[in-house]
């Protein structure tokens, strides 16, 4: 045997437990498939009404482990989908028609698409092309992130209570001991200015935030921006569906580049690229789906941040407000910019990772903002 031949022991034992888990792992994966088809087959015999097939849903997902967390969190709200959208039905059903029975064909069509989404992973929303975001539809492919942003909760409200409202504000709660609607107190500053006449989606992907901020300021011009063009034609497929062409202006720019600084918008809103290098080692299956140059951003997730804070004061007016998601790298903003009180805002219905700045703090902290960015520029070139 030949140098070139021989192998040491550690080196075989290597290759040969490598070889015998990837062996586990296939046969594994066959008698889950089996296991699966096999459920899926008694399904189809012994089940009878929508109830029935959204319950079996939420168990199968959860047994096979399936991640829900983009557009929803609930394996119920999964379950529901899956089953009303393969029925042409609206996602929110009246409880009338839960004990309705469901025919061959159609328990077919529900059983095929649980069993895609269980096998391949693949987010519901790409598997159908829809997402639902501030009770509206999007159409999403994987150019685009699925809609999911806890932005949607200020929308509906108008912002308030920084800009007045009007009677297409949505209320989000209660008064105590009372049945009056009321709005959310989120945490930003109360100002009750006139409504936004001109306003920004920095990072549009799907337009989703773009078109909602249309809907509830009708009287509003809104900019829609991304770098990506294949985002930007899933968000011409939007304001074309929701006919709101005349209001939402879809710009290719890379972040401000190609906007004239002429102090124009009294609402930044962005939702940029914000998950940290670690996280986005540890993704599970379903987030793989995604664009992965909407979801990275740098070692601590703030790349596209530091430069939004540092070039955002040039483009909003003298009493113009940026709000801007980071997410989980939440911490990492707080440890870059420890002398800033930024306004961390609180959600109704769940969320985190989002704040608001007015322009003139972006200016009496622009030097702080300077300095990331230059450390950034330094690091490219």
């Amino acid at each position: 045997m030949s140098d070139e031949q021989k192998i040491s022991a550690e080196a075989f034992q290597d290759q040969y437990f490598e070889a015998h888990d990837e062996n586990a792992d296939m046969f594994d994966e066959q008698d889950q498939l089996a296991s699966l088809q096999g459920e899926l087959t008694e399904a189809s015999e012994q089940l009878l009404s929508i109830r029935d097939f959204i319950r079996f849903c939420v168990t199968q997902l959860r047994s096979y482990d399936v991640v829900v967390a983009q557009g929803t969190t609930d394996e119920f709200a999964e379950a529901s989908a899956i089953v009303l959208h393969s029925l042409s039905l609206d996602w929110a059903a009246n409880e009338q028609i839960l004990d309705c029975r469901l025919t061959t064909s159609e328990k077919r069509a529900v059983l095929g698409l649980l069993e895609e989404r269980i096998v391949e992973r693949k987010p519901l929303s790409y598997l159908i092309n829809l997402s639902y975001f501030c009770d509206l539809p999007f159409y999403v492919d994987e150019r685009v992130l699925i809609p999911r942003s806890p932005i949607a909760e200020l929308i509906r409200q108008q912002f308030y209570p920084y800009f007045e409202v009007n009677e297409l504000a949505q209320p989000l709660s209660t008064a105590i001991n009372t049945q009056a609607a009321v709005f959310y107190e989120h945490g930003l500053a109360t100002k009750q200015l006139a409504q936004p006449e001109r306003i920004l989606d920095m990072c549009t992907g799907s337009g989703c935030i773009a078109i909602a901020m249309a809907t509830r300021f009708v009287d509003a011009l809104v900019d829609a921006v991304d770098i990506d063009k294949g985002a930007l034609e899933v968000a011409m497929v939007n304001v074309d569906h929701h006919d709101v062409g005349h209001q939402v202006n879809v710009i290719e720019s890379d972040l401000f580049a190609k906007l004239p600084a002429e102090h124009q918008y009294e609402l930044i809103v962005t939702n940029p690229p914000y998950v940290d290098s670690a996280i986005m080692a540890e993704l599970p299956p379903e987030f793989l789906y995604e664009p992965e140059h909407a979801l990275a951003a740098g070692q601590d997730g703030l790349d596209l941040v530091h430069r939004i804070l540092f070039e955002a004061p040039d483009y909003l007016n003298k009493e113009g407000l940026l709000v801007c998601e980071v997410g989980d790298s939440e911490w990492a903003l707080k440890q870059s910019y420890p002398d800033i009180q930024f306004d961390w805002l609180t959600f109704a219905r769940g969320g985190h990772g989002v704040f608001a700045i007015t322009c003139a703090e972006l200016v009496q902290y622009r030097d702080l903002f300077a300095h990331y960015v230059q450390l950034l520029d330094n690091t490219a070139s």
